[in-house]
């Protein structure tokens, strides 16, 4: 990853606080989505009618402006995917509207999206199922001019080249196979790809999370030069909250098919409000030299995430939840701002005002839903044991005189 003290986003030079998201005047949203919708239809018997539904995506509503990168985390089934799907339209919503530069594309046909395909673009999770073995290099960077009828000046050729070096690879690399290259150099030859046409928005679903620690940074890396060369909008999709930190200016936290939480990065990992967030971000490891030796508080959630199948009432979050009353049970509380630019959907969130003050009695679930575990640096431990002196071998038994 980027040296922390010289990340162009945390600099008064950077990028971040030029960038249209912190002007003044904010822009028209590029994208925005309201009420959102998306259940998977379960059907069983001989006439295969309707029995229940997954609630992958239940109701989500945010925008997205010119210029910046939404970051989404959550955990493993909580809609995350399946959103990034839904507005780059590879899906078809069960409800809800999403909206690109001010036209509705929530139930467009093939014919009428395909324009739009041009600027909307995704990188896709897993760069060795997202490549077709049978095809170049070059024929999969250059199928979107083919499927748009682009034809770009000096040919697409020149053009395909030009963007396989513009992400790391070489010009040769055209006329091989996917195959032939690693994980990391199949990510690039996909995010070529979703960049070819030039898009205005990519939805980036779990670009890193196939790749090993040292080919992450490097892709994180590319994707942050390509969004200042080409002044790309990203939606990153991610489980690792230190990607997200580190390309997003901001966040949106997702809980059983609904975001939970939304608010710029400083914001949320200084004084995130929902307790999933804070349990999210006690899991984090800080890479501070200056923080060796000093004990932290981690919050182990008990129990398993509830089935999108069927759903707890009110807030989905509170069998889970050390701060559950009966209100958390019977009203589902609204994505509210608490703070500016700070959205919580919470009835008694942290360092806020609590929604519901005349509800203060636990659910007896709520004195049992977490431990909190102490965890103590290595550093404090090796220095521990130094300072009482491990025990060295016996010492050789002293051998009688005269012999």
């Amino acid at each position: 990853m980027k040296d922390e003290a010289k990340d162009p986003k945390d600099t008064a030079e950077g990028r971040k606080m030029t960038s249209p998201a912190r002007t003044t005047s904010a822009p028209e949203p590029l994208l925005k989505v309201d009420g959102l919708v998306k259940h998977f239809p379960i059907k069983k018997g001989l006439l295969q009618r309707q029995v229940a539904a997954v609630q992958a995506v239940d109701g989500l509503t945010f925008d997205v402006r010119p210029g910046e990168t939404l970051g989404v985390v959550g955990e493993s089934g909580c809609g995350k995917s399946t959103m990034g799907r839904l507005i780059t339209r590879l899906l078809e919503p069960t409800g809800g509207r999403v909206e690109f530069e001010g036209t509705d594309i929530t139930h467009l046909n093939t014919g009428r999206m395909r324009p739009l395909r041009r600027d909307v673009q995704m990188i896709f999770q897993d760069p060795y199922s997202s490549l077709n073995p049978r095809h170049t290099i070059g024929t999969i960077v250059g199928m979107p001019f083919k499927l748009q009828g682009v034809k770009p000046e000096g040919g697409v050729k020149k053009t395909v080249q030009e963007m396989l070096e513009r992400v790391g690879l070489s010009p040769e690399h055209y006329n091989r196979y996917p195959h032939e290259f690693s994980g990391g150099q199949r990510q690039r030859i996909g995010i070529a790809r979703a960049l070819a046409l030039r898009p205005k928005l990519v939805v980036a679903d779990e670009p890193v999370s196939a790749l090993d620690v040292s080919i992450q940074a490097q892709v994180v890396n590319l994707l942050d030069d390509l969004q200042e060369e080409l002044g790309l909008t990203y939606v990153i999709i991610a489980h690792d909250l230190s990607v997200i930190r580190h390309v997003s200016d901001r966040i949106a936290v997702m809980y059983l098919g609904k975001i939970v939480e939304l608010a710029d990065r400083k914001d949320l990992y200084s004084t995130p409000m929902h307790p999933y967030t804070k349990a999210l971000l006690s899991a984090v490891p800080v890479p501070d030299p200056k923080r060796r030796g000093v004990k932290s508080e981690r919050i182990l959630l008990r129990g398993d995430v509830p089935s999108p199948i069927d759903p707890p009432t009110g807030c989905r979050f509170h069998t889970r939840c050390w701060k559950a009353t009966e209100v958390c049970r019977t009203t589902e509380p609204p994505l509210a701002a608490l703070a500016t630019g700070h959205q919580v959907a919470c009835h008694h969130p942290e360092d806020a005002a609590d929604q519901a003050p005349e509800d203060t009695t636990l659910l007896s679930a709520a004195r049992d839903a977490i431990e909190v575990v102490t965890v103590v640096a290595k550093a404090e431990e090796t220095a521990t044991e130094s300072a009482a002196g491990p025990a060295g071998p016996a010492e050789p038994p002293v051998k009688p005189a005269g012999k």
